[in-house]
């Protein structure tokens, strides 16, 4: 199971005590905003995309405000922005739709953070379900997701 997965990967860092379940969904950006009341845009959402060979993912977190601007995705990585279709998302992440996270993915997932979330010092990712969450500083996200670096590839 997804959650088991996230914290097992979290636990690496002293974290998987840190995830906070409940039992109103958390599955969209606006569930989740509103169950932690905060805004829409500190939620990290990890949006999932294909690689150009489309045998892996590149899951890029980024403010839950943020839509993926196709250009700069391309000039990025070299290949249009495709959504992992239902059937890849949980083969290709570790993941459920509605859980997917930069906790706990398969080896060939690439993780990026975007820029959009800068604008925080707190953000709250997914933790593997959709009724669960983190919040973590940009440090620690940087830290723990063990993410490749950091891209600019969304709009606002």
């Amino acid at each position: 199971m997804s959650i088991e997965l996230a914290r097992a990967h979290l636990d690496r860092f002293g974290r998987g005590g840190d995830i906070i379940e409940s039992v109103e969904s958390k599955a969209t950006v606006e569930l989740a905003a509103a169950a932690l009341g905060v805004t829409p845009a500190e939620i990290a959402k990890t949006i999932s995309l294909y690689t150009e060979d489309r045998t892996a993912a590149i899951l890029i977190v980024a403010s839950g405000d943020a839509k993926v601007a196709n250009a700069k995705f391309k000039a990025q990585f070299g290949t249009k922005a495709r959504m992992l279709a239902a059937e890849d998302v949980e083969p290709m992440t570790g993941h459920s739709i509605g859980g997917v996270c930069p906790f706990g993915n398969p080896s060939s997932a690439q993780i990026w953070l975007d820029a959009s979330l800068k604008r925080f010092d707190m953000v709250y990712p997914a933790a593997g379900g959709a009724n669960t969450t983190i919040a973590l500083s940009l440090g620690d996200l940087e830290a723990i997701s063990e993410a490749q670096g950091w891209v600019d590839v969304t709009k606002l």
